[in-house]
């Protein structure tokens, strides 16, 4: 959602002003899903947070959300760059490697699992995408310059993408 607020807005009220929009958003069969998923609403609205920020084609996002919960479920860490964008000092379009060495809970290449909290207001789309994320095996993927991202199964399967994403003019 985008929200506009007026000039001398708290910071209390701008974010009771989202929580009210994403309360609005929920819908209650969700409910269901958290239990049958055996995760907390925490957790998916956190998980809904780095797929807003990760995808750019709407039709990726449960692909994108399947990503990140396969990665969780075989042990391995998120490395979501939106996380590491989150907890930089400074807005940053593109992370660098430099950037991965930022000391913050929400630094997904550093720590395991989800970070603590949400990293930005995600909307409908997205949390429908992290409660039934598609049902693919990837474990990786690679932005291209459209904004849309390559999808793979391997390791060697995602540094042979990236190369061939370098490769396009």
């Amino acid at each position: 959602a985008t929200y506009r607020f007026p000039e001398g807005t708290s910071a209390r009220e701008a974010v009771a002003a989202m929580l009210a929009r994403c309360e609005a958003a929920w819908r209650p069969e969700w409910e269901r899903t958290l239990t049958d998923r055996g995760v907390s609403r925490h957790e998916v609205v956190t998980m809904a947070s780095i797929v807003e920020k990760e995808a750019r084609l709407p039709e990726e996002r449960p692909v994108i959300a399947a990503v990140y919960w396969n990665r969780l479920r075989e042990g391995m860490r998120l490395q979501a760059d939106p996380t590491v964008q989150y907890a930089l000092p400074r807005h940053t379009a593109r992370v660098l490697y430099r950037d991965l060495a930022v000391d913050s809970r929400y630094n997904t290449y550093q720590h395991d699992g989800l970070p603590p909290g949400p990293i930005a207001s995600p909307g409908e789309a997205s949390l429908a995408a992290a409660l039934a994320p598609a049902a693919v095996p990837y474990l990786f993927f690679v932005a291209r310059p459209d904004g849309g991202h390559e999808f793979r199964t391997t390791f060697a399967e995602h540094r042979a993408a990236i190369a061939q994403v370098r490769k396009r003019p």
